[in-house]
């Protein structure tokens, strides 16, 4: 007599191997465990080629600002994994074609964002025939790509120099048709982005920030890309505490 399938399925559940869990079901807790125990064997297995990978390895450089100040050039992930605990979040995954003389070939074009959540910023894409294999490129690609956002109070009193929340001034950054320009906000005000670059936003370390968008696009990448542009920009001006609360005080009057 064959066995109903849910009897079939309860006794599974009950006896015998158990049933493996999906990532899905992960608590947050589970996964930045799992996030962890994966960085740590990456790096215990990584074999530096590099000089700089070398000096990492070796401890001799333990900043990622070392890294950055010196304009050292990064040419591997580890590095990067070594230095800083990143978090990472898939953008966009897409399936493209290719029209060749053999017929259409098609691929996977994979987008990932990572970030520590304290003023570092990544963006990697990727392509691949697989799609797993793109996702895995394009998180590489970031880590190499990885920028440095200056962050600063929101207000232009006084305020602690570790009470860095927001955009230090307005910073404006664009990909393709698209502009993205972010100003200061004080705390309170939350992520007042388009819903496309608040994780830009999140992974970046920016708490509270006022944000606009010009020009048309369907391609979210574009938006995140923009949002990116405009976050370095941070980094390219050396700004006195006087010159940041001008900077801020204009900003909130436009």
């Amino acid at each position: 007599m064959n066995r109903r399938p849910e009897e079939k399925g309860a006794k599974g559940a009950k006896g015998g191997r158990p049933r493996r869990r999906d990532r899905a079901e992960e608590t947050e807790i589970e996964k930045i465990e799992r996030e962890i125990s994966e960085r740590q064997s990456v790096i215990n297995n990584w074999v530096p080629k590099t000089e700089l990978g070398k000096a990492v390895k070796a401890g001799k450089i333990t900043s990622i600002d070392d890294v950055l100040d010196k304009g050292l050039r990064v040419l591997e992930p580890e590095i990067i994994d070594t230095l800083l605990q990143l978090s990472e979040q898939l953008v966009d995954v897409a399936r493209t074609t290719r029209v060749t003389r053999a017929g259409r070939k098609y691929s996977y074009r994979a987008a990932v964002l990572v970030g520590n959540k304290n003023g570092y910023i990544g963006l990697g894409t990727a392509k691949d025939a697989d799609r797993f294999p793109a996702i895995n490129k394009a998180k590489r690609m970031a880590k190499l790509n990885l920028v440095r956002v200056y962050r600063g109070s929101g207000s232009w009193e006084e305020q602690p120099t570790d009470d860095r929340h927001s955009v230090p001034f307005k910073v404006e950054g664009k990909s393709g048709s698209v502009r993205v320009v972010l100003m200061p906000a004080p705390k309170g005000t939350g992520l007042a982005v388009g819903k496309g670059i608040k994780p830009v936003m999140v992974l970046a370390g920016i708490q509270n920030v006022w944000g606009r968008t010009k020009g048309r696009s369907t391609i979210q990448l574009n938006f995140v890309q923009a949002a990116i542009d405009a976050l370095s920009q941070t980094a390219k001006m050396k700004s006195s505490k006087d010159i940041e609360r001008k900077l801020t005080k204009e900003s909130r009057a436009m």
